[in-house]
């Protein structure tokens, strides 16, 4: 008879391959003399709970019912509310900008640009020419990328801006520019902010809360933004002026605009998620502008909105129990909701907690869970992007991949052609939510600018300089909505999905003005740097 000992020193083995201590330890009792040392390793599917079909099935209707056609609309609809009083009251979103004019594509100059992104800083000198000039094609003239990786996120307060002003240096002297220019004459700069700001100018704002992991705000909440940069680049002896701070999605915005007119949005959907979009002055709350000069009040009839889109869909965004843990588990679970379920730092995570409990109930890869899957966003958007890539019978190229980065403990437990299939398959679900959501949020979007242009024409008298221009507004037909960011760009299938959705809830409404309209996404490659050149450009 085999001793309890021994049951417990095989059902330990079991638990430390994936398998839960009582059931490792129950299978064990049921056929003791079955067992030698070399069958207490898994075998394939070996005890499972539950079918994978059954399990694919559930999460198929978990992650893509509450985001079909009905109740996408339905969704839509409870964004707008939140959107609308977001406008209204809402200090941390819906930021109106110091951009109060598009760019009419005549503007013209070299420029300074930062793009201080959740995984990248870029720094560029950019060259803009007149959008109507022949074989003169607006530009970068030198661009350099440096990573932000954990241990730059870790810097704190003024230690990641110097770090920052370090890397201008770098650039500038690469570009034997930095002769060129002196405290009179300094080479002006503009900068694309990935983060939340409370802007108060042009060229200035309070810092907000960044997230993402970095501790930059750290002893410096409130303070201002250009001040922080100016003086950090003093500290090198750099002849720059920062005279634009613009979000990264607001950039998006205005890079496309200088080439395509009809341009009103700005996505940016990557490590995270944001909007940007054109809305009339008077749809924003007069206290979250701040104190601004009375001339830029009466310049303004419109003002690009920095929406903080993340922030949106508490108690509205339907959540399934791998998101309720990565909530659980999450520093800062109700700061960026929506952000969770969209954007690329969370969907390999999403993904992950599924197939771990996929793992452990139905006998995918043996019931053992990969030792690294057991760290908390170690299975990234990347590798379930490129797994979705593989479209052939066999899955051998997503299966090497995966296998690399993801080791299996033992042969036994290799992952097979349905492993690498449930774990294609659950990708899909969790991408093609993201898309679902993100075309509910522009769609939501672009309806409010309808209803906010319609609202403020009727208020205007016919004499209002503002009237023609608002009119036009709501004549554009296709409104272009510009994007960038590593999921939109390279997930296969996403740019499709997002569009099918965006068009499909169109087609449904039933608020689309006499003029119809439609939304057509478009690239705007380099945007951020682009971007913040044209918004010095318009100021100048």
């Amino acid at each position: 008879m085999t001793s309890l000992r021994e049951a417990l020193a095989a059902a330990i083995k079991s638990l430390l391959r994936g398998k839960s201590f009582l059931q490792a330890l129950l299978a064990f009792w049921i056929s003791p003399a079955s067992l030698s040392p070399r069958d207490a390793e898994p075998t394939k599917c070996s005890n499972p709970q539950r079918a994978v079909a059954d399990f694919l099935k559930e999460a198929e209707i978990l992650l893509l019912g509450p985001v079909d056609d009905g109740r996408l609309q339905d969704l839509a609809g409870k964004l707008k509310h939140q959107f609308r009083e977001g406008l209204r009251s809402n200090p941390a979103c819906m930021l109106p900008s110091y951009n109060h004019q598009l760019p009419n594509g005549s503007e013209l100059g070299r420029y300074l640009a930062l793009d201080v992104g959740g995984s990248t800083l870029r720094v560029a000198l950019v060259e803009l020419n007149h959008r109507e000039t022949p074989n003169l094609e607006s530009g970068i003239v030198r661009i350099d990328s440096f990573k932000i990786d954990t241990k730059i996120r870790n810097l704190r307060g003024a230690d990641f801006f110097d770090w920052m002003a370090e890397r201008i240096q770098q650039t500038m002297t690469k570009a034997n520019e930095q002769q060129c220019y002196s405290l009179e004459n300094p080479l002006l700069m503009g900068l694309a902010w990935s983060f939340p700001i409370d802007q108060t100018s042009s060229k200035g704002g309070k810092l907000c809360g960044m997230g993402k992991g970095f501790l930059a705000a750290d002893g410096l909440l409130g303070e201002d933004l250009g001040a922080i940069i100016k003086a950090a680049c003093q500290k090198k002896g750099l002849h720059v002026e920062l005279s634009a701070i613009v979000n990264d999605s607001s950039a998006t915005l205005l890079s496309e605009a200088y080439a395509s007119p009809s341009t009103r949005f700005g996505l940016i959907l990557g490590t995270g998620v944001n909007i940007a979009v054109h809305l009339p002055v008077v749809t924003i709350g007069r206290h979250k502008y701040g104190v601004r000069p009375d001339t830029w009040h009466e310049k303004a009839s419109h003002v690009i909105v920095n929406t903080e889109l993340g922030m949106f869909g508490k108690d509205v965004l339907p959540l399934t129990r791998w998101d309720k843990l990565l909530k659980s588990s999450h520093p800062r679970p109700d700061f960026q909701p929506l952000e969770h379920l969209v954007s690329g730092y969370y969907l390999g995570e999403v993904c992950r907690l599924a197939l771990v409990e996929a793992i452990e109930s139905t006998g995918l890869f043996c019931g053992v869970v990969p030792p690294s899957l057991l760290t908390p966003y170690s299975l990234d958007t990347e590798t379930v992007s490129m797994i979705e890539t593989d479209t052939s019978p066999s899955l051998e190229a997503a299966r090497l991949l995966f296998v690399s980065r993801h080791p299996a403990p033992d042969e036994v437990s290799l992952p097979s052609v349905t492993d690498m299939a449930a774990l294609k398959t659950l990708a899909s679900y969790v991408s093609r939510r993201s898309a679902s959501i993100v075309a509910a949020s522009l769609f939501a979007l672009w309806e409010l600018k309808a209803e906010e242009e319609t609202e403020f024409l009727r208020s205007l008298p016919a004499s209002s300089p503002f009237a023609a221009e608002t009119e036009a507004e709501l004549c554009l037909g296709t409104t272009v909505a510009a994007f960038n960011g590593s999921v939109i760009e390279r997930y296969p299938g996403y740019r499709a999905n997002l569009q099918k959705s965006i068009d499909d809830l169109i087609a449904a409404s039933t608020t689309k003005n006499e003029n119809g309209g439609s939304i057509k996404l478009t690239e705007a490659k380099e945007s951020s740097l682009l971007g913040a050149a044209v918004a010095l450009a318009c100021l100048e």
